[in-house]
């Protein structure tokens, strides 16, 4: 008998206690049916404002990747956001105390553990918002040159002159100084030369420039620079300055080279010497091969 009582009272105690979850459940379940609505409402913001997103990145991003990313990213946080309002609205205050604890964790771990990849992500999103530094500009960086080929989130690549790449991690590219040869459309060219003393110095810094100034037009305040530095071991050295429009190493070079040809022919033309080192070797031992010639 003591049995038997002692199963219907586990019987009871069990119709008991579904009773209970069967109560709570209905009275959870407006909280639970707002929950869903609520976490499906933020999923479809999450999609509309991906697309606004990446509207608005399509005119200030050009890398595709760093856009997808961004947008990936936006799109996730909204989801999450929308899955701590779901779990506020079930009051499951500790399960949401719980999941924000265990989620401070590990993205404290995996920071840590992905400090420089994180590092080269973060450079890499700044990067592709830098007005300075765009795909096609030429730039010099970590004493590399070359075309912006490429930006992403871990690097960005630049094509030299040689035709090879280099990838240059983007946090060195943040932390470092970078000259940008594209972003301004005109520069100054700077050449080097000399003339031979006997030369006639105000005849040369006329003839220079005239002739810097029929090959390259200056605009508004620009002028030809024309500046004598220094007496060389055989020239009279100079240094002229003119502004160009060039947006490259090439083009400087390309610049440069039109000037010397310039320069040279005007030279020619007047009878301006444009030395080169000379060594001049002297015998001073005459009487010892003269000796050794009679010997």
């Amino acid at each position: 008998m003591q049995e038997s009582f002692d199963i219907n009272d586990s019987i009871e105690g069990i119709w008991e206690k579904l009773g209970e979850w069967t109560d709570s459940l209905i009275l959870s379940l407006p909280n639970f049916i707002l929950a869903i609505l609520v976490f499906v409402l933020f999923v479809i913001a999450a999609k509309y404002v991906g697309k606004l997103l990446g509207r608005i990145l399509r005119f200030k991003v050009r890398q595709d990747s760093i856009r997808e990313i961004t947008i990936k990213i936006v799109k996730v946080l909204v989801i999450v956001l929308g899955f701590f309002v779901a779990l506020g609205l079930l009051n499951l205050d500790t399960v949401l105390t719980s999941v924000l604890a265990g989620a401070g964790v590990v993205g404290l771990a995996i920071g840590l553990a992905l400090q420089g990849t994180l590092n080269n992500t973060f450079s890499g999103i700044l990067l592709s918002f830098l007005p300075e530094i765009q795909i096609g500009d030429w730039i010099e960086n970590n004493g590399y040159a070359g075309r912006v080929v490429e930006i992403n989130l871990r690097s960005i690549v630049i094509k030299e002159a040689d035709n090879n790449y280099v990838v240059i991690p983007n946090s060195q590219v943040v932390d470092a100084p970078f000259k940008n040869f594209s972003r301004t459309s005109r520069s100054r060219v700077m050449l080097d030369c000399g003339v031979g003393y006997e030369s006639d110095l105000e005849l040369v810094k006329e003839l220079t420039i005239k002739a810097i100034s029929e090959h390259f037009p200056q605009k508004g305040n620009e002028e030809v620079e024309f500046m004598y530095k220094e007496f060389g071991d055989s020239s009279i050295n100079f240094v002229v300055r003119f502004w160009t429009d060039v947006t490259s190493n090439r083009e400087i070079l390309l610049a440069r080279s039109k000037a010397v040809i310039a320069v040279k022919k005007i030279y020619d033309e007047n009878d301006i010497n444009i030395p080169f080192p000379i060594r001049t070797l002297e015998f001073n031992n005459k009487l010892n091969i003269d000796r050794s010639s009679e010997d």
